[in-house]
């Protein structure tokens, strides 16, 4: 995966956030992708971060409680697979619990009910606690996620924090319109918040997700019943203790820690939430709109993960040969140890998700140019895999595989690389390297993905819209058009007795 000569050549398409252990950012972006591959590093001893893991219950109305059932789940480290701390598991009764909270919160609290100001110092103050504690939540997120330490706190914990930087400042310029009527009246165009919104995140990149829903949501005024992913709950705990400590009013942020089928489905289908925001996989989206159907709710986004490269034909081998070299070179294993850039995956599920597609595309008579297996004895790890002679047809260009699998596919003219970049069900973004101006203009325009990156990869930042095409989601994230979801509009039309002017 890198940038090569002569592209009016080279398309890169990705439909993901990116894979379990990919990177985000300039710091981490496409170039950045390919190093060292040592079987070292996995051999040696874990390292035991020295990270405290303080909060594993709900959080319901400011308090940290235990679930209704008493019951709890484990949250494993995606290293070695041992239990990192036991969590408090919610279920229904629990989401009921907090969303009395947030609309209570809502309906007579003081947190819509303040001026927009007050609301940004106190999001500026939480942003300003979580910098303080960047490094605790960077180790608690590589534990609890296997994502690459450095990755987390040079790249992740510093956009967190210019999110709700991003966010507060948007607090106070909310604001309406005076719309002219063709006649005598005075017409008023209002921006409310909706109440409470429901927010289910996936295991990905659990603190950045928080910061893309919760963000907007309090920033317009509303509460929030949110829930995180079984794989990764300890990071949003603790980010909401810090909210606490900022200064937000009981009951304006609610954390149910649970499982997708109940903790999930009560949220989705609740008749007292306004507002639905999930990020997750096609599969779990279909079931959440359903269930949203079958209430009140207004869907929100919907991500999907999976990638694809195009690569003209005029350098297809030599680029064969350049990202085998590289996946081989690349650096697998404990994610707290400086210089990994590739983690475990996520949980035995996942693992052995991503080995089956890595099967099945040997199945189908792909080249598999390198990798292909386990890494190590222990934990989730899995060899860096390319694959070459890829068709469009096949399960590894077709599916979201969510792990380190790269799949490079042969194209001969610009025409034919939109076609067939575009007949997927996904959309979420995609990737142009060309040092032709006019070929760049052609793909971006053509490509049917919310973000097409141009010459870069895995650029983010707080004001750039996220979201996708076609079943890649609903709505965006990020930047002013995030606030749209959380706004309701409203028009005040009133008479004008002899106005002056209309």
């Amino acid at each position: 995966m890198m940038a090569v000569r002569r592209i009016s050549s080279l398309l890169y398409r990705s439909l993901s956030f990116s894979t379990a252990s990919a990177s985000l950012g300039r710091k981490y972006g496409l170039v950045r992708r390919m190093q060292r591959f040592s079987t070292s590093a996995i051999l040696e001893e874990s390292i035991t971060p020295p990270v405290q893991v303080n909060y594993t219950k709900l959080l319901i109305n400011g308090q940290f409680v235990d679930s209704a059932s008493g019951k709890t789940f484990p949250t494993l480290d995606p290293r070695t697979g041992d239990v990192i701390a036991h969590v408090a598991e919610g279920d229904a009764e629990d989401v009921n619990r907090a969303v009395s909270a947030a609309r209570e919160a809502f309906d007579d609290g003081p947190w819509p009910r303040m001026s927009a100001y007050e609301r940004s110092r106190i999001i500026l103050k939480f942003a300003d606690l979580v910098e303080k504690h960047t490094k605790e939540l960077a180790q608690l997120e590589t534990w609890d996620s296997g994502k690459p330490y450095e990755q987390a706190l040079q790249a992740e914990l510093p956009l967190f924090v210019r999110l709700f930087h991003y966010y507060a400042g948007w607090a106070d310029k909310i604001h309406g319109l005076v719309v002219p009527a063709d006649g005598p009246h005075h017409v008023q165009v209002l921006h409310e918040p909706i109440g409470v919104a429901g927010q289910i995140i996936p295991w990905n990149f659990p603190l950045l997700m928080f910061a893309w829903k919760v963000g907007p949501a309090l920033a317009c005024g509303n509460t929030v019943v949110l829930k995180s992913a079984e794989q990764t709950p300890l990071t949003a705990l603790y980010v909401a203790k810090l909210f606490q400590e900022a200064g937000l009013p009981d009951g304006v942020l609610n954390i149910v820690n649970g499982y997708g089928p109940t903790a999930g489905a009560a949220i989705a289908s609740h008749m007292d939430v306004d507002k639905l925001a999930f990020t997750g996989s096609t599969e779990t989206g279909k079931i959440v709109l359903e269930l949203a159907a079958k209430s009140n709710l207004k869907p929100g986004q919907c991500c999907c993960a999976g990638s694809r490269t195009f690569v003209h034909e005029s350098i297809y081998d030599e680029f064969i040969e350049k990202a085998k070299a590289r996946a081989v070179k690349r650096t697998v294993g404990d994610p707290f140890k400086k210089g990994i850039e590739q983690g475990p995956q996520i949980d035995l599920e996942q693992f052995e998700k991503v080995l089956r597609y890595i099967r099945a595309g040997m199945d189908s008579k792909a080249t598999l140019e390198c990798g292909g297996e386990r890494f190590g004895s222990k934990g989730f790890f899995i060899q860096p895999t390319v694959f070459s002679n890829v068709q469009d047809d096949m399960m590894i260009a077709k599916d979201e595989i969510f792990g380190p699998v790269q799949t490079i596919l042969k194209f001969k003219d610009i025409d034919e690389v939109i076609k067939r970049a575009n007949a997927t069900r996904y959309g979420l973004a995609a990737g142009v390297f060309t040092s032709n101006i006019d070929t760049a203009n052609t793909l971006s325009r053509g490509l049917r993905a919310g973000t097409v990156w141009v010459n870069c990869f895995d650029i983010f930042d707080a004001a750039i819209p996220f979201g996708g095409y076609k079943m890649s989601g609903i709505g965006r994230e990020k930047g002013i058009y995030s606030l749209n979801n959380y706004l309701q509009v409203k028009a005040v039309v009133s008479p004008l007795k002899n106005p002056a002017w209309l």
